[in-house]
């Protein structure tokens, strides 16, 4: 008998080992719906004939301490890959054990998952035990016995049948969702929202993305794989995400996905989660009103205009360019395109006295005898960066006003900016000095944070003073309480220089109200066109105060920053490209609009195409303002096509920095020539 204990020691060593090793990179344990008496008597059952005889008055593994170990924790499992492995999920040398790990893993891996494994215990099973014989000896009686460590280990005062039906819910819904609501119907609402057509549709954008992107896992994976897979994802997934169905847009997505009447499928919606007298911005297009456009396009012999990409150099000819380099002339003409090295960072500020002409007076004076150009891609441009986009097949008749089929597009990632989200909130952005705050871009920091400001007379500038404009016309204007699962921000903007108190400003983040968030905030400060940036990423403590910088102000002098958490200000990369550089312009151009002597088509805009500048968002084929007036009948639905016909990035793309002759902007170039000269570019 005394062998028999020491292999049993060793069997439950390395199932000790095996269990630490599967759970190590987990946070959450799963149990296979099996039948716990099933499988105990399978344990004694599957020892090997002569190995689990009678002792005493019952077989030898046959007691309490490992039947209560089995029923427990015997049908507990990680999932990996969608893979069940069980505690059973190991080998041994020892011939006694092995048939029976064999038969339990088999039997617990067969049988589908039945719950989250939720436990108030920190180990289960008895180590061991003794017995005192009648003649004095004493036994050592071994047992399995697991502890687990404490992320494991459930605190909540709630039940473990309530814990565990909550994970359950999430997970069945989230199934249901999957299965009932189609990937063109996620797509849709996308759709919708992107056009400003769905109220308060931007809230759900990040939850539908996300989802979006499990569906389509999901949707690949075989019918034996996704039951395990929902309940791997639905565990951090959140409410959100997964019970998307049961929440109001979930409502707009079964019906999408039904066939139910896109304006009847959105009016539902509306009537659920908008005021009696919301009036939506933009009317929802019909499957007709798609079917006649496109008869339009058919009838005009015009389907093949609608494919759009980037532009290349080949695409472009000397007649519709101001300016080429000469490695882009030899592109122009069939050679190999060399790549230019830029500069280090530069500061703008150098640049303040050097000599001002207008665009007219370049394009008339210097221009003509100039043989390279280089500009100083500075923060504030970024809003100024432009794509050339081409049709796809390069003879097809144009869409547009003009005589090409060339169009544009600026910066659409913009969108996404702090600053575009404070303009959306309703705040003012255009301001002398912006001190803007943002939070909870993952859905799941519900906490209360707001911005403040100390002027230098003292003037505290927060929530309670909101939308008033203080005598320095320094106002919070925009102030954000309950977060919900959309991107929260707040604002506060100085409008008038001369009004600004000199001397020192502390601007600080507060953590009015903690909800459980865990994430920290973004902010920005924007003051001359220059946004400095930056991310605090630790949770505030309820009632915390985060300094995000103490700045000094002068009209003379403007901001200089006496303390302040690490910005990024300094330069960034965008578009390939980094910020407060001088980059080399390949071509220079009027937009489409201007080009083969055309005149009168619309704003005239100056394209600077710079040398490895690469957009890698996916732009609008094309916008409705481009379009030929025989179109405008059909304005809603051209304006869906042009988001439908994105353009996919490339390498060889034209795309750099434009300017509107109706905005006005500045622009440093280094030019050479005769000779190299300096020059501040104003439109």
């Amino acid at each position: 008998m005394r062998d028999r204990v020491i292999e049993f020691v060793e069997f439950k060593k390395l199932m000790q080992e095996h269990v630490a090793s599967i759970i190590k990179d987990h946070s959450v344990l799963f149990m296979a719906n099996i039948d716990k008496d099933v499988l105990w008597n399978m344990y004694l059952d599957s020892f090997p004939a002569g190995t689990n005889e009678i002792y005493r008055e019952r077989r030898y593994h046959d007691c309490s301490c490992c039947r209560q170990f089995i029923r427990s924790f015997g049908n507990v499992v990680v999932l990996v890959e969608n893979e069940p492995i069980s505690i059973w999920d190991f080998k041994t040398n020892d011939a006694t054990y092995q048939p029976v790990l064999d038969v339990l893993s088999s039997f617990v891996n067969t049988a589908v998952i039945k719950d989250v494994f939720v436990t108030k215990e920190a180990a289960f099973g008895t180590d061991k035990n003794f017995e005192q014989c009648e003649d004095g000896t004493v036994l050592t009686w071994e047992h399995f016995r697991i502890n687990l460590p404490k992320r494991f280990v459930t605190t909540s005062r709630e039940t473990i049948a309530s814990l565990t039906a909550a994970f359950r819910d999430v997970k069945n819904v989230f199934a249901r969702s999957l299965e009932e609501i189609s990937e063109d119907a996620v797509q849709t609402v996308l759709d919708l929202i992107a056009q400003k057509s769905l109220y308060r549709g931007d809230e759900w954008e990040p939850a539908l993305i996300h989802f979006l992107s499990l569906h389509r896992i999901y949707h690949k994976l075989s019918d034996d794989e996704k039951d395990n897979y929902c309940w791997s994802a639905s565990i951090n997934i959140g409410g959100a995400v997964g019970k998307i169905k049961n929440h109001s847009i979930g409502v707009l997505l079964s019906d999408i996905s039904e066939g139910v009447d896109l304006n009847d499928a959105v009016r539902k919606y509306e009537a659920i989660v908008a005021p009696t007298n919301y009036k939506r911005p933009k009317a929802i297009f019909s499957k007709k009103m798609i079917e006649q456009a496109q008869q339009t396009l058919v009838d005009m012999g015009l389907m093949d205009s609608l494919g759009r990409r980037h532009a290349e150099l080949e695409d472009i000819t000397v007649n519709n360019i101001l300016f080429a380099n000469r490695d882009s002339a030899r592109r122009i003409t069939g050679d190999v395109f060399a790549e230019l090295q830029q500069e280090v960072g530069v500061n703008s500020k150098t640049f303040d006295k050097v000599e001002e002409v207008t665009i007219e007076h370049f394009l008339e004076h210097i221009l003509p005898t100039t043989t390279t150009i280089e500009v100083l891609f500075e923060n504030r441009h970024v809003p100024s960066l432009v794509s050339l986009i081409a049709p796809k097949i390069q003879d097809s008749q144009p869409l547009f006003k003009w005589d090409n089929g060339f169009s544009w597009a600026y910066n659409g990632n913009i969108a996404d900016s702090m600053k575009e989200r404070v303009k959306a909130a309703g705040g003012n952005v255009d301001g002398v000095l912006r001190f803007s705050l943002q939070w909870n871009e993952d859905g799941g920091n519900q906490n209360d944070f707001d911005a403040h400001c100390v002027e230098p007379n003292g003037n505290h500038i927060w929530f309670s003073n909101k939308g008033q404009k203080h005598r320095s016309t320094g106002m919070l204007d925009v102030d954000i309480i309950d977060p919900g699962t959309a991107v929260a921000v707040e604002n506060i903007t100085w409008t008038d220089i001369n009004k600004m108190q000199e001397g020192e400003y502390m601007l600080y983040v507060h953590n009015y109200s903690h909800n459980g968030g865990r994430s920290g905030f973004a902010a920005e400060i924007e003051y001359d066109g220059q946004i400095h940036s930056y991310e605090y990423n630790k949770e505030l403590r309820q009632d915390e105060q985060v300094k995000v910088a103490r700045i000094h102000f002068t009209r003379q002098k403007g901001i200089q920053f006496i303390e302040s958490l690490p910005s990024s200000t300094a330069s960034k990369t965008v578009w390939s490209l980094q910020t407060n550089q001088f980059c080399p312009v390949s071509v220079f151009m009027f937009s489409p609009n201007y080009w083969n002597d055309q005149k009168g088509v619309g704003h005239r805009h100056y394209f600077f195409i710079l040398n490895g500048c690469r957009n890698e968002n996916s732009p609008n084929g094309f916008f409705n303002e481009f379009l030929r007036e025989e179109f405008m009948v059909h304005k809603r639905v051209f304006e869906a096509l042009g988001s439908k016909m994105r353009v996919e990035p490339c390498d060889n793309q034209l795309s750099g920095l434009g300017f509107s002759s109706t905005k006005r902007a500045a622009l440093i170039c280094k030019i050479k020539g005769n000779f190299t000269r300096m020059i501040k570019v104003t439109f």
